[in-house]
């Protein structure tokens, strides 16, 4: 997981940060921390892309955090537009996807 893309474009670095602050409802953790973000791109023109997915395809606050999302990277200081894809592959492991102290919080430790 970059907090820059390939050309250090502080946008991607913002977008992660801005990210970071939106929690899970249902666990109580950062979207991030959990590795519910999959990718975040910049362009030249300052669009943001962002690929997401939810713990479950049956997420009941997905629709939130994909628009707490949408507004959050709107709101990031340049950005000309931003777009949230929620995609469902591959599907959401925590085991392998969320930080060691996200695994550790849900009781996953190997």
């Amino acid at each position: 997981m970059s907090t820059e893309d390939s050309n250090g474009n502080t946008l991607v670095r913002q977008a992660w940060d801005a990210l970071g602050g939106i929690e899970d409802p249902e666990l109580g953790l950062s979207i991030t921390e959990l590795g519910l973000i999959y990718d975040i791109k910049a362009d030249p023109e300052n669009n943001l892309d962002v690929t997401m997915t939810f713990t479950s395809m049956a997420c009941p606050y997905g629709p939130q955090l994909q628009a707490e999302s949408q507004l959050r990277l709107s709101k990031i200081e340049n950005v000309r537009e931003a777009r949230v894809e929620v995609v469902f592959n591959p599907p959401w492991d925590p085991r392998s996807m969320a930080s060691e102290d996200a695994r550790a919080f849900l009781g996953i430790y190997e």
